[in-house]
């Protein structure tokens, strides 16, 4: 723990903006249920909460460009013109280039279709010197209106990097940056630009990536989880109750997080399917299969599963 960084006051009775990950969903082995998609962005859309297509959630890395903008059209139809945000990911190997103009590719692909970009990193992106990684954001913010930037461990992905405070300040300081979801894990880190957020750009998004520690939220933080799939309609709940100064936030948020717990335990990418069986027993998608490409959870995580949301019912 960075022994610098001083444990923030609480922010009570704040509004929550919570953008959630859409879990993309399978009928049979690469079978796409699109009709549980739509129904689940529909879901989070109503619940408040802004849908996040194309992120690792809905195996991004694993999609075909065909399926990538099938996931685009789908939820430019469904948002109906409410804001989305989905993931501008490009492809790439250590000692590759930064390939602005796929990035730029992949941004109008995105905003073609009434949605905002989130940049996810790459080789090309973040092998690069601190100040060429901020002239690149100078470069894909010329493409756009707004994008949201993302910086994430290489526990997630071996071409992720954590930035340093030039490059922070660097991404604040540019307008069409709305901000940055964070996935470090580390609570201290996301207190340092919680800290550099009020000081430079108090409008500037620290949107957790933490699904170890959602309640973030509590210390000022907005959110990008993939977590908040599993409920939207509980975290929309919790995020209620915060702003109401609701002492049920703390026993919903304990609940969440157990789920939390469960999901993102080792190996982390996983938790699709973990996603996909709660979402099957809550009868909001028609099966519980993963991307064959992903790791799966055992069978014995189903009774477990069943007993949390036996407990979120009761917020139902």
């Amino acid at each position: 723990m960075n022994q610098h960084v001083p444990i923030p006051s609480i922010r009570p009775n704040r509004r929550i903006t919570g953008m959630s990950a859409v879990l993309l969903p399978f009928l049979a082995p690469g079978e796409i249920d699109w009709q549980s998609f739509d129904q689940h962005v529909a879901r989070t859309c109503d619940a408040g909460l802004v849908p996040a297509v194309n992120m690792d959630t809905g195996y991004i890395n694993l999609l075909d460009d065909a399926a990538r903008l099938e996931v685009l059209g789908r939820t430019q139809a469904v948002t109906g013109g409410r804001m989305f945000v989905a993931g501008a990911f490009v492809k790439d190997s250590p000692g590759n280039r930064f390939a602005l103009a796929t990035y730029a590719a992949r941004i109008d692909d995105i905003q073609k279709r009434g949605g905002t970009p989130v940049i996810f990193q790459s080789f090309g992106l973040t092998q690069q010197g601190d100040p060429e990684i901020v002239e690149s954001y100078r470069q894909l913010a010329s493409c756009c209106d707004r994008f949201v930037g993302f910086e994430l461990g290489t526990m997630f992905a071996p071409f992720g990097q954590i930035y340093r405070e030039s490059v922070y300040r660097g991404l604040m300081a540019i307008p069409q940056c709305l901000g940055a979801k964070h996935s470090s894990l580390r609570r201290d880190l996301e207190w340092q630009r919680l800290a550099w957020r009020d000081e430079v750009r108090p409008d500037f998004l620290v949107l957790t990536g933490n699904d170890l520690a959602i309640d973030m939220v509590m210390y000022g933080s907005d959110y990008l989880l993939g977590l908040s799939s599993f409920a939207p309609d509980l975290f929309a709940k919790r995020d209620a109750a915060w702003l109401a100064g609701d002492a049920a936030f703390f026993q919903l948020n304990d609940v969440l997080q157990y789920l939390g717990f469960l999901a993102f335990r080792t190996p982390i990418p996983a938790y699709k399917h973990s996603a996909a069986m709660f979402l099957h027993q809550r009868g909001w998608i028609k099966s519980n299969l993963t991307h064959p490409d992903s790791p799966l959870r055992p069978e014995s995580d189903n009774p477990i599963l069943t007993d949390i949301l036996r407990q979120l019912s009761n917020y139902a």
